[in-house]
Order: C-alpha cells, then structure tokens, then sequence
C-alpha cells in the first residue's frame, strides 16, 4: 500500500501529515513506527492524519501518533503545521479552522502569510484529571528520583506535563533524568518532561523530553505547560518566548479560565509517497 504524505515542521519538531480526507486512510502502529523511522522510513517526531470531522461545530478531526506508534493527546507545533497543510492542499479556504482532537476542540486561526496560531484550551492542574496518582498540593511537586529529588510543576496541556527548572538548560542531562521521571508510576499515561531555563520574565530556554518520542526539537504543548508553570509561580509574564533547540515559539496565556495560545513558525519541507508493504 502507497501513501501520500507531507514532511512539516514547526521550530524543528517535525511531523508526516497524511490526508485521510480525500481518501480514508487507516495506519497500524507498525506502519506508523516505519514511516517515523529516521534510518528506513521517512522521519518524523509525529505522524499526523487529517480526517473529517465526527462533530458538527468542527471542519476536520487530527489525529497525533508518537514515534513508537502510540497515539497522543495534543501536539501543538503539530496542529499548527496541519492548519498550514488545509490551506496549501485547499481543503478549506477558512482562515478560522475548528479541529476535532479526541472529544476536545482546538482552534486555529490562520493569517494571509499561512502563519497559523493554535488554541491548546486551558491548563488542567487537578492532578487526578492530568492523570498523576501523587498525594501532594501546591504548585510543585517532589519527584523522588533514586537517591535524589527534584521539583515539578505537573499540569495537562491536553497530554501530560511535568516541568522542572534548571540553572543551565543546555547543560541539564535531559537524556538521563527525562526516561528516570517517565519511569515514575504516578504517572499512568506517562508525561512529557520539560527542563525549563529562566532567562527573563518575558523569555525562557526549554528542552523537552516527550513521552513515546524521546527528546524532541520542539514541543508546542511542552512550551505551553512550561510558560503556564512560570506564570503561576510568579516568574513569567503573560506572554513568554520560548527558545528551543529547533527555534522559536510564542507563548500568551492571561491566566485564570483563559485559554493558552500558541504561534512560531509552520513550514512545509517536501511531499512524496511510501510503500508501506
């Protein structure tokens, strides 16, 4: 079997984004681990597929699978890249585009340029409800990790988040300490882990190990989670630059029940086909 695709990237993070709405398409986890494949498939930190909607007030359903084939809950930099992906394949002239991720809506707003701006709603930090079993309050949480502990901020972004701050995020052994805080089993569904510098109150430096993926470029929910965080705490401004090792993004949440807003850049690299024989 054949499939069209689109190689897209947003700061780095990059994503194969199929077209289900022409023609329905249905990937098996396998297939979807060999098209991510960076030595025999095509390469990708996530795959995408656009379908049609299954609710009335949405234009599209997105659908998120990691690396390994598990499916996700939320990806930012992603739907920012599928809201560019609508308008280059003409699937809908709208500049306002509303898409279906599991029973949840997302906004896109889209301007003349293609520069897309992504609504992930609001922050959850009901620790039941990110889901983390941890019997704690508060705005940070000790993680016990071996002989050591560190602090945490843990909230939903639509996908799990713990984020810990650092004095030098290029130094951090994000690789080692990222799969130790994953391995923790008060997290059931697994969490994304952010190591966030404080540079200024209106910028910050992040490395994000995601789960089902490993370190990534860049992680628009895991910029969400970390600027969301940095607010709370007191260190952060309402509108916050996040410097990633794939580039940019912008983050504005103006706190309470608002929802957290997301922009940086969206680009097509190329498109093709793969055999998935």
């Amino acid at each position: 079997m054949k499939i069209d695709f689109t190689k897209m990237h947003g700061a780095g993070n990059d994503f194969i984004v199929v077209d289900a709405v022409r023609k329905p398409i249905s990937l098996t986890a396998t297939q979807i681990q060999f098209i991510a494949d960076r030595h025999i498939g095509v390469g990708c930190d996530q795959v995408l597929i656009v379908e049609p909607p299954k609710r009335d007030d949405a234009d599209f359903e997105y659908k998120i699978f990691n690396g390994d084939g598990s499916s996700a809950g939320q990806c930012g930099n992603g739907a920012r890249c599928v809201g560019r992906f609508i308008h280059e394949q003409r699937l809908s002239p709208k500049q306002n585009i509303a898409l279906q991720i599991g029973d949840e809506l997302m906004r896109l707003e889209i301007s003349e340029n293609k520069d897309v701006r992504a609504e992930l709603g609001k922050p959850q930090f009901d620790l039941a409800q990110v889901p983390c079993t941890l019997d704690s309050s508060g705005l940070e949480h000790e993680l016990k990790l071996g002989h050591v502990a560190v602090n945490a901020g843990i909230l939903s972004m639509g996908n799990p988040h713990a984020v810990i701050l650092v004095d030098d995020c290029a130094a951090t052994p994000v690789g080692k300490i990222g799969p130790m805080v994953q391995a923790l089993e008060i997290f059931p569904d697994g969490v994304n882990v952010g190591f966030m510098e404080l540079e200024s109150r209106d910028e910050v430096s992040l490395r994000v190990f995601e789960r089902g993926a490993g370190e990534t470029r860049a992680c628009g929910s895991g910029a969400c989670a970390a600027v969301v965080h940095g607010i709370t705490m007191g260190w952060l401004s309402p509108k916050v630059t996040v410097k990633l090792p794939g580039g940019k993004l912008d983050v504005t949440w103006r706190g309470d029940d608002h929802p957290v807003w997301l922009s940086g850049p969206a680009l097509t690299v190329f498109s093709g086909n793969i055999d998935l024989q």
